[in-house]
């Protein structure tokens, strides 16, 4: 899970519950108590710990490629890990009490950046060469000097290497489950700067600290959030964008649902797919696709208005475009709307000459009927359909369907609207005839 989705937060706590509960059940079965190592046996070890921090030196410089490519600060660090490693074990040994087997300890002499530069896989493999390392030559250092004294230094050394690997796991669990919470709460805040319509240079710094691509192309879709938890809604919205071959951001605020879709191949069947799982009931506005996340505010803004106008139009479909909710936005006061529809319908339509406007307007006041428009315009019904035509190739809207006429009629009335005084009114005129 956590490959597939390392921001899940539900995976990160259960990762790190069960570190606690099998390093809990580990010290119970912990008996007896002392690994039963001689005294001689300790003092061995210990005037072999030099030799032993060479050697492990040694040995990740051949065959850990990683290694021997870290800057020589984290190369230092690295090597003070392993040899706190070897110096923890002997001490252990000096005072067996599992309460006293200070395994974290190892980690904690390096700094906390350094999970950053060393991953997971790679601190196994420095505790595997160093446990390794140590075995082969265990028995040399140790000796024959007592019956058994070699097996007992071998268990010693394995239940010590069974607590720094628990060790290992519980400190990456909590720099991950922090690092889970951190981004929760800076994906809120894109979120939230992307609806507020924050500037660009601000979104797209919170963003970079997320680790989000800037330049694809970006859609916000939002609507009602479901009745599930926001724990178990977040990373499956990021788990069908990913099978859609982009992210998503996602932010639940109260009763609503924000989804930030970047890099979607097709937006409108990823939006279906997610309001049909995902989305509570009521409407699912998605938003015009921008080019960069940075820019998102636009189509958030664009939503935002879709989902307050979309009762104006009960039937319409689910999820639905923001831009097929422009006359209804714009009877809602959305300026963007009425620009929209004023710049893609009413300008072209009357720059486009050929008594557009006018035939246009004549059909929609004769209730869509071709032969009264005709008698109107005296002009057979024939020039009526070519001119209607010519509308719908325009601007895209055509008058002959009743839901894009609708459109047009809106769009007639705010162009005239945006007229100003009576020369802007005849300048109208006389490109609509």
């Amino acid at each position: 899970t956590l490959h597939e989705d390392p921001n899940d937060e539900a995976a990160f706590t259960a990762l790190v519950e069960t570190v606690r509960t099998r390093a809990a059940e580990a010290h119970v079965a912990d008996a007896p108590r002392a690994p039963g190592v001689s005294v001689e046996t300790v003092h061995r070890l210990e005037a072999a710990a030099g030799t032993f921090s060479s050697a492990i030196a040694a040995r990740m410089d051949t065959g850990l490629p990683w290694y021997a490519a870290l800057p020589p600060d984290e190369r230092s660090w690295v090597g003070l890990v392993a040899q706190a490693g070897f110096t923890d074990f002997v001490r252990w040994l000096n005072d067996p009490d599992p309460d006293v087997l200070a395994a974290t300890a190892v980690f904690s002499t390096a700094p906390r950046e350094l999970m950053r530069s060393v991953t997971l896989q790679q601190t196994v493999e420095l505790v595997r060469t160093a446990i390794t390392v140590v075995e082969e030559g265990l028995d040399a250092v140790v000796g024959d000097a007592r019956p058994g004294e070699q097996v007992r230094a071998r268990e010693a050394l394995l239940r010590y290497s069974r607590e720094v690997a628990f060790a290992a796991a519980a400190v990456y669990a909590r720099a991950a489950e922090s690092r889970g919470a951190w981004d929760a709460r800076l994906e809120a805040l894109v979120v939230d700067a992307v609806l507020r319509g924050d500037g660009e240079d601000t979104i797209a710094s919170r963003a970079a600290a997320l680790g989000w691509t800037l330049d694809a192309p970006t859609a916000v879709v939002i609507g009602a959030s479901g009745e599930q938890a926001p724990g178990a809604v977040v990373p499956r919205v990021r788990r069908t964008a990913r099978a859609a071959g982009g992210e998503a951001l996602v932010g639940v605020q109260g009763d609503r649902l924000v989804v930030v879709l970047s890099g979607v191949a097709d937006v409108r069947a990823t939006a279906e797919e997610l309001a049909a799982a995902e989305f509570g009931p009521g409407p699912v506005v998605v938003g015009p696709v921008v080019p960069s996340l940075p820019v998102a505010a636009r189509s958030a803004r664009a939503a935002l208005a879709g989902v307050v106008a979309a009762r104006g139009w009960p039937g319409a479909p689910r999820p639905v475009d923001a831009d097929d909710l422009l006359p209804e936005r714009a009877l809602s006061g959305d300026a963007t709307a009425r620009r929209a529809l004023v710049d893609r319908a009413y300008v072209p339509l009357a720059r486009a000459g050929g008594a557009l406007l006018e035939t246009l307007a004549a059909y929609l006041e004769s209730g869509g009927s071709l032969e009264a428009c005709a008698r109107t315009l005296f002009v057979h019904a024939n020039t009526v359909r070519y001119r209607l035509r010519r509308v719908g190739e325009v601007c895209g809207w055509t008058p002959m369907e009743p839901r894009e006429r609708f459109v047009l009629q809106v769009a007639l009335a705010l162009g005239r609207l945006a007229q100003t005084g009576p020369a802007a009114g005849r300048e109208g005129a006389r490109q609509g005839g």
